[in-house]
């Protein structure tokens, strides 16, 4: 019986720290982004050549969020390109997996930004397979860290 109750406050501790660090990459992402994650959702494609950052407002009207998501997604298109990834490694507090093989290979993975209908998209595509590979794991972080429920694989 002991035990059982030391495994239930374990599991409690764990949910607690799983909620609080949930809580404070939403509060961090709302910092970095300059607007709401209430007001928008985010979702984080995989493709065969790498995946994509999609954010949108979730109310058709509200083209200020939207406006803000576009113009945070053209900043992040240039500062990946560049091979800064600060923006995510502040929001995350660690360094999402795939970072350090992204800056490494930054001239060989391609950064594409598009408007989409209430936001936008950033298309991250490349031919090199180990940069193929640190995108999926960046983005399999994003997915999780922000328990979006995408799908895990291409």
């Amino acid at each position: 019986m002991k035990r059982l109750f030391e495994l239930g406050l374990l599991v409690a501790g764990a949910i607690a720290y799983s909620q609080s660090h949930h809580d404070e990459v939403n509060h961090r992402g709302d910092h970095a982004m300059g607007f709401s994650h209430e007001k928008t959702t985010h979702h984080f494609r995989l493709a065969k050549d790498g995946g994509a950052i999609e954010v949108t407002a979730n109310d058709p009207n509200d083209t200020e969020s939207r406006d803000q998501i576009r113009q945070h997604l053209v900043h992040i298109t240039g500062m990946f390109s560049a091979g800064n990834f600060d923006a995510p490694m502040f929001i995350h507090d660690p360094t999402p997996p795939g970072v350090p093989a992204m800056k490494r290979l930054k001239n060989q993975i391609n950064y594409k930004f598009e408007s989409i209908d209430q936001g936008g998209r950033v298309k991250i595509s490349s031919s090199n397979r180990e940069a193929i590979a640190a995108v999926h794991d960046f983005l399999r972080f994003q997915i999780t860290d922000h328990q979006t429920g995408d799908p895990l694989q291409p």
